[in-house]
């Protein structure tokens, strides 16, 4: 048995939130977030995910036809995992992302205006209300935004490209903050 053991770190650790009266940056908990795949022909899948997932229905992210995140701040213990895993099957199959993805905040009454410079998508709270989410292009990387209030959006993003996209939302921000 080998005696290395990997050292995990949060893979935006060393940055530091931004804070302003109209515009804030934070990093989420890396807790949990497992891409929910549904087998073709399958009917009624995000009913099933509905029902397995709780009373917090943000925590259920479609991501495209028949594809969502389920994600949660906590780390889910392995049991509870292989027990979604297997209510799932075999309408449909789960895949953990926790350690590949990474989750940013952006808020404030600038949040929309600046994360806008960004990404071609409406953002507007009538094409985009709360619990809306879409894959899109943030710049030029690849991102899954959720609008989870009035005035914040949640950002997962595949965890290479998370200090980038960081720097990049740092810069849309600069003149809010």
């Amino acid at each position: 048995m080998s005696e290395f053991r990997p050292t995990l770190r949060p893979a935006l650790g060393s940055k530091q939130p931004v804070a302003s009266a109209t515009f804030g940056l934070s990093t989420l908990p890396e807790g949990t977030i497992i891409h929910v795949l549904a087998r073709p022909g399958e009917q009624d899948v995000a009913h099933l995910l509905a029902s397995l997932n709780g009373s917090d229905p943000h925590s259920l992210r479609p991501v495209s036809p028949d594809q969502w995140f389920i994600v949660r701040d906590a780390a889910m213990p392995n049991q509870e995992m292989k027990g979604l895993f297997a209510a799932l099957e075999p309408r449909a199959s789960g895949v953990d992302q926790s350690h590949g993805r990474v989750r940013i905040r952006i808020e404030g009454k600038m949040a929309q205006r600046a994360l806008s410079k960004g990404t071609a998508l409406d953002l507007d709270s009538s094409a985009f209300p709360v619990g809306q989410s879409a894959v899109t292009l943030i710049g030029h990387i690849a991102a899954h935004i959720t609008r989870v209030s009035s005035d914040a959006f949640e950002i997962i993003v595949l965890r290479g490209f998370a200090e980038s996209l960081w720097d990049d939302l740092t810069r849309m921000g600069l003149e809010f903050s």
